[in-house]
């Protein structure tokens, strides 16, 4: 703590000097994190289910990571607030240097709240509030991560995140703004209703998805409840083909409802959604689009399975 603390001290001082400062670059989705009422069940679910490798949280002791590949994970936190219907902690991105990325956030006039220079795993994190509070890391990851052991993973790369938005101009002046996320898609149960927004990071093509308040077509969230929050606050991993992994998992008894169908999304792209025991969706999502989607083109390339 003394260390993170030091060394924010001295990225501020630089950063007051020196001014201004460029952007590093911002390499696609770290991890989402969650709060979990039974850690034992939330271990079931990511293990056995979804089959990623668990490992120790290097910042929380009492966490634990599931890792879809060797710089990607869902961190699962205990969860403290039991009156709250929300299970988003935060959501975090790769970067290619940390502390450059402080330096540039302090030169655009945010406070960094958190630092952490290798917590254990040879990774460097800091973290800030977005417009509308919610906690964003960048991470900066080991130099040489392990290799992740999980043979039972359809799929391995978290592709895109997505998380409830108040306001698209506010959430714009940090995501589009100052970390020149780049447009993508956006759309809405109608098409003249905009209820997503999506966005991707500047140096790969995963990408944050605005889950709006205005709702399914624009009729507004009447029920902010632990369910609906889980469906806005929710993460992605890309797959082939759908269809495939669905038989894949439901012939070996990984599905329950109401996990068991497969639909094509108002983008044009193949998904299958399942929930994790506190509610935090899983979308399983096919690279590119086999129709042609609603409401809007797509402006930049499509993830692939090489990434």
């Amino acid at each position: 703590m003394k260390f993170a603390l030091g060394f924010l001290a001295l990225i501020s001082s630089i950063a007051l000097a020196q001014t201004p400062h460029p952007r590093p670059p911002i390499t696609g989705i770290s991890h989402i994190a969650v709060y979990a009422a039974d850690p034992a069940a939330a271990e079931h679910y990511y293990v056995d289910i979804v089959g990623c490798e668990k490992r120790p949280d290097p910042e929380d002791r009492h966490g634990a990571r599931y890792y879809v590949n060797s710089t990607q994970f869902v961190e699962v936190l205990p969860l403290i607030d039991k009156s709250s219907p929300n299970r988003l902690d935060h959501l975090a991105y790769n970067t290619t240097d940390a502390g450059r990325m402080a330096l540039y956030l302090i030169s655009k006039g945010l406070e960094i709240t958190h630092t952490l220079y290798d917590p254990g795993d040879g990774s460097r994190l800091i973290e800030v509030k977005d417009p509308e509070g919610n906690t964003v890391q960048f991470v900066q990851p080991p130099a040489n991560p392990q290799p992740v052991n999980a043979p039972n993973l359809v799929g391995h790369h978290i592709i895109h995140v997505g998380m409830l938005v108040h306001s698209r101009e506010k959430e714009d002046t940090f995501y589009r703004a100052i970390l020149d996320f780049k447009p993508y898609w956006y759309g809405g149960m109608k098409p003249d209703k905009i209820d997503w927004v999506s966005q991707q990071t500047p140096e790969s093509h995963d990408w944050l998805e605005y889950m709006l308040t205005s709702g399914p077509s624009g009729g507004g969230i009447q029920d902010v409840s632990q369910h609906q929050l889980g469906v806005l606050n929710h993460f992605s991993i890309g797959v082939v083909s759908v269809p495939k992994t669905f038989a894949a998992l439901k012939a070996a008894n990984r599905l329950s409802q109401p996990d068991n169908h497969t639909q094509i999304g108002k983008d044009g792209k193949w998904q299958l959604n399942l929930f994790d025991p506190d509610g935090t969706r899983l979308e399983y999502m096919e690279f590119s689009n086999v129709e042609k989607p609603c409401c809007s083109d797509f402006t930049a390339p499509n993830p692939s399975p090489s990434e």
